[in-house]
């Protein structure tokens, strides 16, 4: 049993078939998804999709590239979202992107922080997206640590050392998408061998980021299984055991999804 801990059930690419992507996840043993919200104004459409289907979930909150957008948004109002929408199980993604800066920094901070400071009212992860900002995103979470304790994980990791150490040191849970499974991603593969197995999460990022051997393809959360083998062989682990593992880890973190959907 895999949970796909991040993918974005809403997205167009899934409009015309999302009962057959839900049904072939489950007939590659992901039995649980998280639909991810990037705009806050589509959070209720993720509602009605988490509810559509047992064993999805879904979460509130705002991508980095759309803070310019949403400067409006402040942790009140995402906390009465959160709040209004029965399925939802965590704030994000959020973060900061460096990479495309489609948002200035500024809005990507103020708006991460907010998040964070939401997730910490409710008793929700945060979902961390971050890119080219490795330094100022460790520094942020340690920051806000200090003003009271919250917990979360880096989304779709693919960056530096330090920031998975500083993760699990803040008690973060690192997730890897199928960036991993990339014939380049030596550093990456290295890095994760050394994250601790009960700190990891698998996810697909769908519809982005398929796997190989899918490659190429729209990523969907069938695809998961690719992923977690690659990782499970980098940990020296069996396909079962670290199904097992991750998640348990999934429902030690997401602690308002509900585990007897799964069986």
């Amino acid at each position: 049993m895999l949970v796909d801990s991040h993918c974005h059930l809403d997205f167009p690419e899934f409009a015309a078939d999302l009962d057959g992507v839900v049904a072939r996840a489950r007939a590659a043993g992901v039995a649980g998804m998280v639909t991810i919200s990037t705009h806050l104004d589509r959070a209720p459409f993720l509602g009605a999709i988490a509810a559509r289907f047992t064993g999805v979930w879904c979460t509130v909150g705002v991508h980095p590239h759309e803070a310019e957008s949403h400067t409006a948004v402040t942790a009140a109002s995402l906390r009465e979202t959160a709040q209004g929408i029965p399925r939802v199980i965590g704030l994000g993604e959020t973060g900061l992107d460096f990479h495309y800066e489609h948002s200035p920094r500024a809005d990507q901070e103020r708006l991460f922080r907010a998040h964070i400071a939401a997730a910490r009212e409710l008793d929700l992860p945060v979902i961390v997206h971050t890119r080219a900002a490795d330094t100022e995103t460790i520094a942020i979470l340690a920051d806000e640590m200090g003003k009271g304790p919250f917990t979360g994980l880096i989304h779709c990791f693919s960056t530096g050392r330090a920031l998975a150490e500083q993760a699990v040191t803040l008690g973060f849970y690192v997730s890897v998408a199928g960036i991993i499974t990339f014939r380049k991603a030596e550093e990456l593969r290295a890095i994760v061998a050394d994250v601790p197995l009960d700190r990891l999460l698998v996810e697909t990022d769908s519809p982005y980021l398929a796997p190989m051997p899918n490659r190429g393809k729209t990523n969907e959360p069938a695809f998961l299984t690719h992923t977690a083998a690659q990782i499970a062989a980098l940990k020296g682990v069996s396909a079962e055991e670290f199904g097992r593992a991750t998640t348990d880890n999934f429902f030690r973190l997401f602690r308002r999804a509900d585990r007897a959907e799964l069986a």
